[in-house]
């Protein structure tokens, strides 16, 4: 086969070069394309609205909106500025999980108390780019339910009620491998709170020991 078949003739003119981006497409898809960005960009600035008004001092436009607002923040959007206040946490809180499971032979067992805050905190340790979920996500659950429940545990609110859907689905997807043919029957939280000591050349005496707070168990 003559290697010169599928050269351009002599003379002839070199073929238009291609052009870049979305502008290179058909017109199907440069209009699918066009509607995808609009999507997304419509749905950006609509977040970024919600999520201001919900930071934002409170107003007129955030006070017709409220509801609209929470319900979209709430839980997974909640914003937090603890870290700014004039008196930061102070407190180590590890929120611990463990289940009920009924065995293949018919039996009832309690698994042991596993540690979802150490495990986040091994995740992110000595890591160049933790992961934002490992920081936040079980610490913010736990604060989000702590605030719409009184000592007794009992929720105030439909917030009350989120919160504790929330927190239940995080602890069902992290929980530890239990038997094979086991059934999950219920899961118990709770957290273990330890001050955190005052510095050595501080004359403050802080209690250090760990307090407990169980929830009741939630049927799976």
């Amino acid at each position: 086969m003559d290697s010169n078949e599928h050269e351009p003739a002599e003379g002839a003119a070199p073929p238009p070069p291609r052009t870049p981006g979305i502008a290179g497409l058909s017109a199907p898809y440069r209009v699918v394309t066009a509607l995808a960005l609009g999507v997304i960009a419509v749905a950006a600035c609509t977040h970024l609205a919600l999520v201001f008004l919900h930071v934002a001092p409170s107003n007129t436009l955030s006070k017709q909106h409220a509801k609209t607002v929470d319900g979209w923040v709430y839980p997974e959007f909640e914003q937090n500025w603890k870290l700014f206040a004039p008196n930061p946490l102070q407190q180590n809180i590890a929120v611990e999980v463990r289940a009920e499971v009924r065995t293949g032979y018919g039996e009832v067992v309690t698994t042991p108390w596993h540690d979802l805050s150490a495990e986040d905190g091994e995740a992110i340790r000595h890591s160049l780019l933790p992961s934002h979920t490992r920081q936040n996500e079980l610490r913010r659950a736990w604060d989000f339910f702590t605030g719409s429940h009184d000592e007794d545990n009992k929720p105030s609110g439909e917030r009350g009620q989120l919160s504790e859907e929330y927190l239940r689905r995080i602890a069902l997807n992290r929980l530890p491998p239990y038997p094979r043919d086991g059934i999950l029957l219920r899961i118990q939280l709770r957290s273990a709170t330890t001050a955190v000591p005052a510095p050595k050349w501080s004359t403050e005496t802080t209690d250090t020991q760990t307090y407990y707070r169980e929830l009741p168990w939630w049927t799976v």
